[in-house]
């Protein structure tokens, strides 16, 4: 994976015409365990700061934050046409875990805390992307298939952005044995779930020739990443916002 990182966001070096920046903590203006570039808005951190961040990831992705579009996530597998309602206006935000678009300039994000954000592209035809908000539940209501299938028939690629890695995502068998039973035995390691394999296996079976990872785990570095698990649940987010150019 093409990476160039600076104090504020992961750029990832896609085929044109497409744009995908991955967020990190740092560069806002959040405090104590939202420190600081905290995206989320349903945390326990000022509303005004979480604005701010925004403002400021949309202006280190290159993107117009007021004609952008983000979801209010559910933990689902529904994937919806992007408007253009800007993501520092939340009431407007719909309810899904992805958002897609083939119209050049609509920036699509979401955020995260440990789930894996995930952005697919047409590799032909009209150019066309989605990001996804991808925990253990919406992996297994079918979220990756839902992204591919709004994208239509045809050849995909996939970016897996950083996520709680198979090191520190212990589970118990009520999550690992519907997993087993979805993706085989490979994405379980003792009471350990590899969700980013799993994510895998369903974006090349949903269409994707072409996947690759900012492999980074959110839980083993506290510096760069907020995550939900190693901070029991009071801790920022971090996600992805993509554009066709």
């Amino acid at each position: 994976m093409s990476l160039h990182a600076d104090r504020t966001v992961i750029h990832w070096q896609a085929p044109d015409p497409y744009r995908i920046v991955f967020s990190m903590r740092l560069g806002g203006v959040s405090e104590g365990p939202f420190a600081s570039l905290n995206l989320g808005l349903l945390t326990d951190d000022e509303p005004d700061r979480v604005l701010e961040n925004r403002r400021r990831l949309c202006e280190a992705a290159g993107v117009d934050g007021a004609g952008a579009a983000m979801a209010r996530q559910i933990h689902g597998a529904s994937v919806l046409e992007a408007k253009p309602r800007g993501i520092l206006a939340p009431a407007a935000h719909p309810s899904c875990d992805g958002l897609w678009t083939d119209r050049p300039g609509l920036a699509l994000a979401v955020v995260t805390a440990d789930c894996l954000p995930i952005a697919l592209w047409r590799t032909g035809g009209i150019p066309g992307i989605a990001v996804l908000h991808a925990g253990w539940k919406g992996i297994l209501a079918g979220i990756v298939e839902a992204g591919a299938a709004a994208l239509g028939d045809g050849p995909l690629g996939a970016v897996v952005g950083p996520g709680i890695g198979a090191c520190c995502y212990e589970v118990g068998e009520e999550v690992a044995g519907r997993y087993r039973v979805r993706f085989g035995d490979g994405v379980v390691r003792g009471r350990s779930l590899d969700l980013r394999a799993a994510a895998e296996l369903a974006l090349r079976e949903a269409g994707c020739t072409s996947v690759e990872h900012g492999d980074r785990c959110t839980a083993c570095e506290p510096e760069l990443f907020f995550s939900h698990r190693r901070d029991g649940g009071h801790t920022g987010r971090q996600g992805v916002i993509a554009h066709v150019a």
